[in-house]
């Protein structure tokens, strides 16, 4: 099919790389922000060989991979014991160069949106949805001032996890994260890994290289703190320098990051929540990315699945005569590889994310015995990279590596 009229809602990852995809595919395509000026929300983000397959079909990995660090191992201990309880290699793919991009989300944002530029693609910001209206020639999104857009052929949700176009579904997940964006440290971590310290699964802090960010000239990184929701206030109310303390005393070589953060306002707090839609394709509206199906970032498969739910779209969108096929097309290529990592996150979260002291007790002497013997490696590596399962093989896509596991350094 070619020459839609298609609106797509949201200018995350997911919507822009929807609208560059079908644009390109022949479509007529009109973006809405709520921004007034489009714009990243969020800290750092995992690439890895699957979203990276996508943005190499945009002509993008490459510059995305200049940007970003190259990760080539997860690696967690917990405290006080200095166990290793997450050890993940990239090489036990045994895929040359094989590596997950770590990038600022306003990285991949600029180099997203500056393509939609290129492209031509029309934007509309300051345009809040609230809603839309079934109409016989397709769809009209309501917006927040009460005025309509007119009616496409076709909306595309990628308004994320609150999405007021899909039904409510699924739960708020007990802890999120704090996140800030500081300068990367000179010593004390290695710039190839994600790394972090547990105690227990209720307490879990985190740093991310994340190369740099357009108009920044140094590296840098992403840290975070796991929090519950509930206690987001006691937080506030406690003081930066108590919780400072808290976190060198479970982790001392953080001390220099910490010493970066002089407001609480440098902290961002990330709520999360696990949601899956029954059905993300319904008459002239289809849902992707955190509109479909969201979860813990346990896994770093967030913007990667958007990114893969994009080109399903924009694939079933050449492949069949009517535009209900290709959207329960689009669906039926995305179904089985989005409800294994659904449940995958279901399983593991609790182990680093919950009240549990029954799940890190058995994760604490699982992991460090069992964690580095075939075939729990390329298990592991499999599903850190989100190829475990096969999800790309219906798309027609292959896991995307630098030519250089360096690249972007």
């Amino acid at each position: 099919m070619r020459g839609l009229d298609i609106a797509v809602a949201g200018c995350g990852p997911a919507g822009l790389a929807a609208g560059l995809l079908l644009a390109r595919g022949g479509h007529r395509v009109t973006l809405y922000e709520r921004f007034d000026a489009s714009q990243p929300v969020g800290s750092g983000l995992m690439l890895q060989p699957t979203g990276l397959a996508v943005l190499d079909r945009l002509g993008l990995a490459e510059e995305i991979a200049g940007l970003g660090a190259p990760v080539t191992r997860l690696l967690g201990r917990a405290v006080p014991s200095g166990a290793v309880v997450l050890d993940v290699r990239y090489d036990w793919l045994k895929v040359p160069s094989a590596c997950g991009i770590a990038v600022h989300r306003a990285a991949l944002f600029e180099t997203l949106y500056q393509a939609v530029v290129r492209d031509g693609i029309v934007i509309e910001t300051g345009r809040r949805v609230t809603g839309s209206d079934l109409e016989a020639g397709g769809r009209r999104l309501v917006f927040a001032d009460g005025s309509r857009s007119p009616c496409h052929d076709l909306l595309v949700d990628a308004l994320g996890s609150c999405s007021p176009l899909a039904r409510e579904a699924g739960r708020a997940l007990t802890f999120g994260a704090l996140w800030a964006t500081l300068k990367w440290p000179e010593e004390g971590f290695a710039g190839d890994r994600l790394e972090q310290r547990y105690r227990h699964a209720s307490t879990m802090a985190g740093v991310l290289p994340i190369g740099r960010r357009p108009g920044v000239p140094h590296r840098l990184a992403a840290f975070f703190w796991s929090l519950r929701a509930d206690r987001l206030e006691a937080w506030r109310a406690g003081g930066l320098e108590l919780w400072k303390a808290e976190v060198r005393t479970l982790w001392p070589q953080t001390a220099p990051l910490l010493d970066q953060i002089v407001d609480p306002a440098q902290l961002t707090f990330a709520h999360y929540s696990h949601r899956t839609l029954r059905r993300p394709a319904e008459e002239a509206l289809i849902h992707i990315g955190d509109a479909w199906h969201s979860t813990s970032p346990q896994l770093g498969q967030g913007a990667n699945m958007a990114l893969l739910d994009a080109w399903a779209l924009a694939r079933g969108l050449e492949g069949a005569g009517d535009l209900a096929s290709a959207l329960a097309g689009a669906a039926a290529m995305r179904r089985f590889h989005v409800r294994l990592y659904q449940s995958l996150s279901c399983l593991f979260t609790p182990a680093y994310q919950s009240d549990s002291r029954l799940l890190p007790f058995i994760r604490d002497r699982i992991v460090p015995p069992f964690g580095k013997l075939w075939p729990a490696t390329r298990i592991q590596a499999a599903m850190v990279t989100g190829t475990f399962g096969g999800g790309l093989k219906p798309l027609g896509l292959k896991p995307w590596v630098p030519s250089s596991p360096r690249a972007g350094a």
